[in-house]
């Protein structure tokens, strides 16, 4: 006995809308999976900027020290370099003015300009025009003038005038006048012989 009118047909389990919700959740699987992965490349981006930044800005932290380090370096450089320019323009100023401290009338031979003090050899027509013409502006000028004279051969006088400024304490003073004075001893006892 035959209830319908077709024949029957093989039942399968993936029928129509079971294939439309597969396919549906296939591919809302795919969309979920590259979205994860979308996500897990930029947190793997994102950590590497990260680190990257962080190299940096340490990167910049050590060139800022460096930097500084050369800031306070070449500041140095020119303070100093100010410093040897401003003793080069005094020193120049002082022996411009001690030529122009020193008399027609006395001939210097020798002038050695010291830290603390200024030597001068030189010749002079009489102690008097001297002690009048040049040991008088010395005396002004430094501390402690010490003059020491011999005769030359033409009837004038030679001399050595040895001349510190007072800013040491007193055992360097005396260190110093010694070291000076030896030396003056020995140009004098070389001028002596010279003539």
């Amino acid at each position: 006995m035959n209830y319908s009118y077709i024949s029957p047909r093989k039942k399968s389990i993936l029928t129509a809308e079971m294939q439309l919700l597969l396919v549906f959740f296939g591919i809302t699987l795919s969309m979920l999976f590259i979205t994860y992965s979308f996500l897990k490349f930029n947190d793997f981006r994102f950590v590497q900027d990260k680190i990257s930044i962080v190299q940096e800005r340490e990167n910049l932290k050590i060139d800022i020290q460096t930097m500084k380090a050369q800031i306070a370096f070449i500041e140095k450089e020119s303070m100093l370099a100010e410093k040897i320019f401003t003793k080069n323009s005094v020193l120049k100023d002082s022996i411009a003015n001690m030529f122009d401290l020193v008399p027609q009338r006395i001939t210097l031979s020798e002038a050695q300009l010291l830290e603390k003090g200024l030597i001068l050899y030189g010749i002079t027509p009489t102690k008097d025009v001297y002690n009048f013409m040049l040991q008088a502006p010395l005396r002004s000028i430094f501390h402690r003038t010490y003059s020491s004279f011999y005769p030359a051969e033409n009837g004038w006088v030679r001399f050595v005038s040895t001349n510190f400024i007072d800013e040491e304490d007193s055992e360097q003073k005396n260190e110093v006048e010694k070291k000076y004075e030896t030396k003056t001893e020995v140009k004098r006892e070389e001028i002596k012989h010279e003539h």
